[in-house]
């Protein structure tokens, strides 16, 4: 399944798409300014099964500012989309892409590198929950 991963800001949404098995995630250009018909276009033109959004929490847990704003955007997007969206806590994201960009001297922007740490961390938890416990065997 291919899944399509959006870091909204108020500037940019920065965004990630997973290869068909849903197993890599790659960074590609972020939308400026983030309007939610380019999106929707992007979504159609990657043939993307679903949208995942960042959702902003602080470390504790709690909203954040930039939260209501984010949820309300999501909210928009799957009035418009035909595929599911749903959000996922993106903490550490944005530390994480920093971090890459750092390490690594990667030229994308930090955003679409903070929405493939999102997508990243989306698909292993959707591993974890397919695989079956051992059963002690």
């Amino acid at each position: 399944m291919r899944i399509l991963a959006l870091d909204y800001g108020t500037a940019r949404i920065g965004c990630a798409i997973s290869d068909p098995t849903g197993t890599l995630a790659t960074p590609i250009a972020a939308i400026e300014p983030p309007e939610v018909a380019e999106v929707a276009r992007l979504a159609e033109e990657r043939e993307a099964e679903k949208i995942v959004v960042g959702l902003p929490v602080s470390l504790s847990g709690e909203d954040s500012g930039q939260t209501e704003l984010t949820r309300s955007f999501a909210a928009e997007l799957g009035e418009t989309v035909k595929v599911p969206v749903e959000t996922w806590d993106e903490r550490f994201t944005t530390r994480m892409a920093a971090q890459t960009r750092r390490d690594t001297g990667a030229g994308s922007a930090e955003d679409s590198i903070a929405a493939a740490h999102l997508l990243e961390s989306y698909l292993q938890a959707a591993v974890s929950r397919v695989v079956p416990e051992e059963d002690g065997r």
